[in-house]
């Protein structure tokens, strides 16, 4: 194999780093030196062998090139964990779209990305209403969906289409036009006995600005398209 997820005890890889196997896309994703590569147009790269256990941690190393917006979907609806160029995608701005948000929902603690080009180490931790981003080794998110300070957040998200109560999807990775990669995933079921509980001391990055007024401006457009069914 070209990876080494496999020596991590009770994690099971999803890519052996050579042939697609439980994987569909359309063509457009190639592998390249031990990674799936977003090479050209054509849709996302998804997981179909199994879905998504309801708690689970899953690893994986992402690297972006320059102005590249993607993301890894591991719950139904618009759950995603935010792969971008923060410095070189328009999507930056917004701490709430930056790199390991849970995308048009929670913005990260901080901006731990390493630049262009080099490959970023990642987590998604998830059980009950808990729910963990890491980059480069760092928990930049965590918390409670379930708890009332988060409300405003949840709604947000809600407001997008998005349900932070959804289980038994599929993990996708997102072509958004731009070059990416994806290598070294693997996934574990958390199992009952363990319990992972959210940073207390958590707070997401500010939105302000121009960058919230077009996020308001967003929101109010999908508000009234509603609306308007």
């Amino acid at each position: 194999m070209a990876e080494d997820a496999g020596t991590e005890p009770g994690f099971t890889p999803l890519f052996d780093g050579t042939s697609f196997e439980g994987w569909e896309h359309g063509g457009n994703w190639v592998i390249e030196e031990g990674a799936f590569y977003r090479k050209s147009k054509g849709g996302p790269l998804a997981y179909r062998a199994a879905a998504v256990p309801d708690d689970f941690e899953l690893r994986f190393e992402w690297k972006v090139s320059a102005g590249c917006n993607s993301g890894v979907y591991y719950r139904p609806g618009q759950v995603e964990y935010q792969v971008l160029d923060n410095q070189g995608s328009p999507y930056g701005e917004n701490a709430r779209q930056a790199a390991a948000s849970l995308f048009f929902c929670m913005a990260p603690s901080k901006d731990a990305t390493r630049p262009v080009g080099e490959w970023n180490t990642a987590r998604i931790i998830c059980q009950g209403t808990v729910i963990e981003h890491w980059l480069n080794e760092e928990r930049v998110l965590s918390f409670d969906y379930a708890d009332p300070k988060w409300k405003w957040y949840v709604d947000l998200l809600g407001i997008r289409g998005g349900d932070l109560t959804g289980r038994g999807g599929h993990l996708w990775l997102q072509d958004h036009g731009q070059d990416v990669w994806y290598r070294r995933l693997r996934w574990r079921e958390i199992p009952k006995t363990e319990t992972i509980t959210p940073d207390p001391a958590f707070e997401p990055l500010p939105v302000t600005g121009a960058a919230l007024e077009k996020e308001q401006a967003r929101v109010k457009s999908m508000l009234e398209a509603k609306k308007a069914k």
